[in-house]
């Protein structure tokens, strides 16, 4: 039985992109697949729901594109936010409204949202030391600064969060940070800003979260519990940069919002412009109500490095502001892997959607059928070419086109496409087929309402297979000569098949219905009609709904990737790290490297990257935490000889003292080398 009636109304949301680039299907699988798919299905069940989206305009991510690109930040978000928008247009994703965080409306709300909690007494003031440019005489935002990562030993690290484990960070977590705008090592300076007190909020958090125990994925309940048995900081709610919404104070001049402060609040804002168009009252869906019975339901689409901002930092926000409901749940979704290795925007390495809508004309079903039957609900997943041509060919094809296929052709060779009867109104006669597409229904209702969309494309899938199956068995090519009124009625039974199919196939493949509506000559169907058709019902056409994918084509595309994959490293060999400033020959000295020996290796629990070595200096032994269990198993390097950096300033790295540094070499394409003496040398020489 489905739940959504339990509700008033649904405010869905999918999170907001970065308009510094284009969309991959990293983020397709992520957050907007899964989001259209909940809300084309709360349409088709009567639902009132508004579906928001928008671009995600400010922050540092914005002027880095700018500055990369050698053009104004302003020229960024507009070039992106349009082919962004256009993307998700020629794609199918049905949102009610994508709007920009760079609009006016949106500005006013967070100045708004701002000064809400600053008149409360929501925040706290306070000067802190925070890394500065002085080449370049500017604080850094987060993103201007990168370090090796303290969890996983990744080199590239931003200071607000380690893309490769997903660890949300501050910049001083990071190790040996260096300012992306000098290339040199920032300095730590005096700073005031405003901080939401998230310690304060943490016993309200911790009761709330425990609430969603058994209704949350597993995977976001967790990484709540993690972040709040860490116990929370305030986080600051401005930066000094120059690109963003302006800290509505006059003693803040200068000083932006956060962009986790403004970001989710573009929800809102979306919101309220849809309003405006629609004259519909925003209030609604998002401001608590009297009566609690008459609030919305609100739902965020995300992937999972955007959890601990949807589901602690944005509902500490409306909890201090007092009058915005929360969020029901926020199924976020893990990381999709591309051909064996992370989706990586920086190398390339990834499956634009623009390119695909221009290389893959008219086939956009066929990736939202293969995005979804791999989503990562509960642990990363990967695409590869090969599966796409598979499940296109062997499912698509050979499964569901071939089933629609098959009645079309018969009902018009047989019939000429009239569906005819002793009765003026035909149904689907047998009470079994009956009876098992109920079931179908129920279990993909439960699914749908559980945001286990991969089950519930196979539910509808196996709508096809009962339909294949039952065809077969009737083989009405055979008794149109011997019993023509049971070839008619297996046909007509089919007919009704084929129209349940396309009912379950809109949330799924909206464009394939709507071509099987098309050959049906029936309007589209919603959840739950009683179809029916006339007497004397005459279909359309037949079509062919799916082409087989050739191996051509996906050779092509796999080679693509790896020509994307050399001119990656070219481009990385040929923009090499640019020498630092000179330094003097004492400073030279004071550099105490020695040859030492590998004794021991194992891999440091719950990191992919590092490895704890004990290393004989031959001054002493001593523990090194070091990032390179990617390129080395541990028991390979016990023996070899390294040179070590000795007089380092001991750290602790995953709660282990690192005494030292050993020195590595870094290729082209981000490979990691052991920096060794080419002859052996007793443990302790020094290298000059």
């Amino acid at each position: 039985m489905s739940q959504l009636n339990k509700f008033k109304r649904y405010t869905i949301t999918s999170a907001l992109p970065y308009a510094n680039g284009p969309l991959h299907i990293g983020h397709l699988a992520g957050a907007y697949i899964p989001g259209d798919i909940f809300v084309r299905y709360l349409r088709l069940k009567k639902q009132d729901v508004v579906y928001v989206c928008g671009s995600d305009e400010h922050g540092a991510a914005i002027t880095i594109k700018a500055k990369k690109e050698n053009t104004t930040p302003q020229a960024i978000i507009d070039k992106y936010n349009a082919q962004i928008k256009t993307s998700f247009e020629e794609f199918g994703i049905s949102f009610d409204i994508y709007h920009r965080t760079s609009s006016a409306i949106h500005h006013d709300l967070s100045q708004e949202f701002f000064l809400n909690l600053y008149e409360k007494g929501e925040f706290v003031e306070k000067y802190s030391e925070q890394y500065y440019d002085e080449d370049y005489g500017q604080f850094l935002a987060d993103r201007y600064i990168v370090g090796t990562c303290p969890n996983c030993g990744y080199e590239h690290a931003y200071g607000d969060q380690c893309e490769n484990c997903g660890t949300s960070l501050n910049p001083t977590d990071l190790i040996s940070p260096i300012s992306t705008l000098s290339g040199k090592a920032p300095i730590l300076k005096l700073t005031k800003h405003w901080y939401l007190p998230l310690d304060k909020y943490q016993p309200w958090l911790e009761k709330w979260i425990d609430e969603k125990d058994g209704e949350w994925k597993v995977n976001v309940f967790g990484q709540c519990k993690s972040w709040l048995k860490s116990g929370l900081q305030p986080r600051s709610m401005t930066r000094d940069l120059d690109w963003g919404i302006d800290v509505p104070l006059e003693e803040a001049k200068g000083k932006k919002l956060y962009v986790w402060m403004d970001a989710p609040i573009g929800y809102i804002s979306a919101t309220k412009q849809w309003a405006i168009d629609n004259n519909k009252d925003w209030k609604l869906y998002w401001k608590k109500q009297e009566n609690e019975a008459d609030e919305s339901c609100l739902i965020h689409f995300i992937g999972k490095d955007n959890i601990v901002f949807h589901c602690i930092i944005f509902p500490a926000i409306l909890k201090a502001h007092g009058e915005y409901i929360l969020p029901q749940n926020v199924p976020a979704n893990e990381f999709l892997n591309l051909e064996g290795e992370k989706l990586s925007t920086s190398r390339n390495h990834a499956v634009w959607l623009h390119e695909y809508l221009e290389e893959f004309p008219g086939k956009q079903d066929e990736l939202r059928y293969v995005l979804t039957s791999i989503l990562p609900e509960t642990s990363d997943s990967e695409f590869t070419w090969k599966d796409y041509q598979a499940r296109v060919n062997n499912e698509l094809v050979a499964i569901l086109g071939n089933f629609v296929n098959r009645v079309m052709i018969l009902m018009h060779k047989f019939y000429e496409g009239k569906v005819e009867s002793s009765s003026d109104v035909i149904t689907l006669n047998d009470n079994i087929l009956n009876a098992q597409i109920g079931e179908f229904y129920d279990e993909l209702e439960r699914n749908l309402e559980s945001y286990k969309f991969r089950a519930s494309l196979q539910n509808v899938m196996d709508i096809a297979r009962l339909g294949n199956k039952y065809l077969t068995e009737k083989e009405p090519w055979k008794t149109i000569k011997t019993n023509p009124d049971d070839a008619k009625e297996a046909l007509h039974n089919c007919l009704f098949i084929i129209a349940h199919l396309a009912t379950c196939l809109q949330p799924f493949l909206p464009g394939t219905a709507k071509k099987i509506f098309g050959m049906l000559n029936v309007e589209a169907l919603d959840f739950g009609a009683d179809i029916k058709l006339a007497n004397g019902h005459q279909l359309n056409p037949s079509a062919l709904l799916f082409a087989k994918v050739e191996d051509e084509v996906i050779g092509q595309q796999i080679q693509k990737l790896a020509d994307k994959k050399q001119a990656s490293a070219a481009a990385k060999q040929l923009a090499l790290v640019p020498t630092k400033e000179n330094i003097d020959f004492d400073t030279f000295a004071a550099l105490d490297i020695r040859t030492g020996t590998i004794l021991t290796a194992e891999k440091v629990a719950k990191t992919k990257k590092l490895l704890k070595l004990t290393i004989d200096t031959g001054i002493d032994q001593r523990t090194v935490v070091s990032g390179i269990a990617e390129f080395y198993e541990p028991e390979a390097i016990i023996g070899q000889q390294v040179s070590i950096l000795v007089n380092l300033e001991p750290r602790e790295i995953k709660g282990i003292l690192s005494q030292g540094m050993i020195l590595m070499a870094e290729t082209a394409d981000g490979k990691l080398s052991l920096v060794s003496p080419v002859d052996a040398l007793h443990n302790g020489s020094v290298v000059r």
